[in-house]
């Protein structure tokens, strides 16, 4: 989250597309980016902020939202205001986080780990289940591939459906090169619409893709992110 203005614009663009193709849309802003490369990063207003920023979304623009959680005791805060809770990757097998947004009744979408298999996410998806809540959504988001490289298996897809939720592709975020740009998370944007083309082959039901008017000069994820005045051309293909 840059600025309550840049959040309608991204949001105006995206509830146009979802009605144009006929499909669902979820907006997704971070509060905190709280596992930036450096210290020195922006990182986002804050919890209480962000909240009122993204509910303001809300009820502008009439759209679900998700955003990400670090911490356990975030969940409640955060499940008074958004539709899902995102895991993210790094935090995939943390018990306590994960039963907190459990414990929410929202949908709890987890990120596959940049070190796990798809196999293995049968294990924090039992997290939530077994906290009583069976609304699972589980997101490929690529490999560490040697240093600061990211690669994508996407027979990974196909394990996570054997588990019977629902699969999204990160298209942006597994473009990456983590800490590959000098104290900052480099990428290339340039394979987001073959990342979703792929997966949707494998049965990805869901595309995640990061967006911006001008990612050149994003605070955050700039080099991997869609062109906002391009992204019409991304989703065509995928609906």
């Amino acid at each position: 989250m840059e600025n309550q203005e840049l959040l309608y614009t991204v949001a105006e663009k995206v509830a146009e597309l979802g009605q144009k193709f006929n499909v669902p849309v979820i907006f997704k802003a971070s509060f905190d980016k709280a596992n930036r490369t450096s210290i020195h990063s922006y990182r986002g207003p804050g919890l209480e902020k962000g909240m009122e920023m993204l509910l303001k979304v809300k009820e502008r623009f009439g759209l679900p939202l998700t955003t990400d959680i670090h911490e356990s005791y975030q969940a409640a805060l955060v499940g008074e205001v958004v539709d899902i809770l995102q895991i993210p990757a790094f935090l995939c097998r943390q018990t306590d986080l994960l039963v907190a947004a459990a414990k929410t009744g929202k949908i709890v979408n987890i990120k596959k780990a940049q070190f796990l298999s798809g196999q293995d996410m049968f294990y924090p998806a039992q997290k939530v289940l077994e906290a009583g809540n069976e609304q699972v959504i589980l997101t490929e988001r690529g490999n560490m591939y040697g240093y600061n490289n990211l690669a994508v298996d996407f027979r990974n897809i196909y394990d996570m459906k054997a588990f019977g939720h629902p699969i999204c592709m990160d298209c942006t975020h597994s473009v990456q090169r983590p800490g590959g740009a000098g104290g900052k998370t480099g990428g290339d944007r340039t394979f987001v619409p073959m990342m979703a083309l792929a997966a949707k082959a494998f049965g990805a039901s869901g595309y995640f893709m990061e967006t911006h008017p001008d990612p050149d000069h994003a605070l955050s994820d700039g080099p991997n992110m869609v062109r906002l005045h391009e992204l019409e051309k991304v989703m065509e293909p995928l609906v």
